[in-house]
């Protein structure tokens, strides 16, 4: 793990040095081998279609597709074989994301500007979206409730699912048994690239969608990237990131475990502590060092910490603040003296945790947040997944005569000025009105 200590100048991390561009470099984006790859692949679809995904089937998956969809039978046959405890956690889990999110659903609202001016802005859900889940290396049943559950809520008519084939043809059978609990309209043994496009542009069998949820490999986050232009998309995701800001108040133990946590995501998790006091930083270190030794995913943690870990140390809690605004982490776990101070303080997270007890690992799973977020930085102007991104927003304006009469003459005047003498007359035929 690296152990930095940082220039600070005016409370804010100075950029610029060796050890701000080894923590700071987290970008995702594509070399060109995977963005030149991805480009062929989304032509492939968009050109062949079904044909297209059954041959990316055998080249990618090594399998011969019996059939692109699954048959909604299959779904329950995986939940009634699930083990029942895993079973209880995940239907636990989805009503957590369902209560949660149908909390935060937006509302229309109404302003008046002037007498007579209203303008209403309404959330209509979305027609259709797709939710990619991972499968083969990673299978995650809890990113496809994060991505099924809250479209359900909002209102989203079609919700559909894509993942990988595993050597039966059919996606893993824990998504299958998320995506019966969750409430799934449809679901494809489609991966990869492959399924952004049939998603993006549509196949035979797949239907195009208004937006594209959920985490993927390099492959899949440059395939939204590029199929963005017609289709919305979430917040492009990389490997897991956590940044913890603590103080000699925390339990270095405590704080060394929720980094070895999120480092074993991948090999290239970012996971950086912050702190004020370097004894206690030395001591999570010593700790983590412990630890890791005897963890099953070892290799995957030290390579985390080597990449993109580290120790910061900083001379004061504001500092640590300035530097996490600009470090802008996927997760923040805030474990001081005065954490809720802090962490109002926070800006620039994809979520925040607040104590010690506040487990990143129950926001993952069970609180029923979402754990889709902006990595990479993105939080500086990404926000995670929630029921928001799942409407689109009209605005209604309504002008009555009175009001009509009030506008023409300044309307008429701004249309002029920008010589567009048809919105002139346009605005002040309403004068007299």
């Amino acid at each position: 793990m690296n152990t930095l200590k940082l220039a600070v100048r005016g409370g804010v991390p100075v950029t610029g040095t060796a050890e701000w561009k080894a923590l700071f470099d987290r970008s995702t984006s594509a070399d060109d081998a995977i963005r030149s790859r991805t480009a062929a692949i989304l032509a492939h679809v968009r050109r062949d279609g079904d044909t297209a995904l059954r041959a990316l089937a055998r080249e990618l998956d090594g399998v011969a597709l019996q059939s692109i969809e699954v048959p909604r039978r299959l779904w329950g046959r995986a939940l009634d074989s699930l083990d029942p405890t895993l079973r209880r956690a995940l239907e636990r889990a989805a009503e957590n994301i369902r209560a949660v999110h149908r909390a935060f659903r937006p509302a229309a609202q109404s302003f008046t500007t002037v007498d007579g001016v209203v303008i209403t802005r309404r959330p209509d859900p979305l027609a259709r979206v797709g939710v990619y889940a991972p499968g083969g290396r990673a299978t995650y049943p809890s990113s496809l409730l994060m991505g099924v559950v809250p479209a359900k809520v909002a209102g989203v008519r079609e919700v559909i699912v894509c993942s990988p084939p595993a050597r039966d043809g059919r996606p893993a059978a824990v998504l299958l048994a998320a995506a019966e609990i969750a409430g799934a309209d449809r679901v494809f043994a489609v991966g990869g690239a492959g399924a952004v496009a049939a998603m993006a542009w549509g196949t035979e069998s797949i239907a195009r969608v208004d937006r594209i949820v959920g985490p993927g490999n390099a492959y899949v986050a440059e395939a939204k990237l590029q199929a963005a232009g017609v289709v919305a998309i979430d917040a492009p995701a990389g490997p897991s990131e956590l940044l913890v800001i603590a103080d000699d108040s925390a339990d270095p133990v405590v704080v060394a475990r929720e980094m070895v946590a999120q480092a074993e995501h991948d090999p290239l998790a970012a996971v950086v502590l912050v702190s004020a006091s370097r004894p206690f930083a030395r001591a999570v270190e010593r700790s983590i060092e412990r630890i890791v030794p005897t963890e099953p995913r070892a290799a995957i943690i030290r390579d985390a910490f080597a990449a993109r870990g580290g120790i910061v140390s900083v001379s004061s809690i504001d500092a640590a603040i300035a530097f996490a605004a600009q470090y802008a982490a996927e997760h923040v776990l805030v474990c001081c003296r005065a954490g809720g101070g802090v962490a109002a303080r926070v800006r620039n997270a994809g979520t925040i945790f607040i104590g010690a007890a506040s487990s990143v690992a129950f926001g993952d799973y069970m609180t029923g947040a979402n754990h889709v977020l902006p990595t990479g930085g993105l939080a500086r102007g990404y926000s995670g997944l929630s029921t928001e991104d799942f409407y689109r927003w009209t605005t209604i304006q309504r002008v009555s005569r009175a009001a009509a009469r009030s506008l023409a003459s300044d309307v008429g005047t701004f249309a002029d000025a920008e010589g567009l003498p048809g919105h002139a007359a346009a605005a002040r035929q309403w004068r007299t009105a």
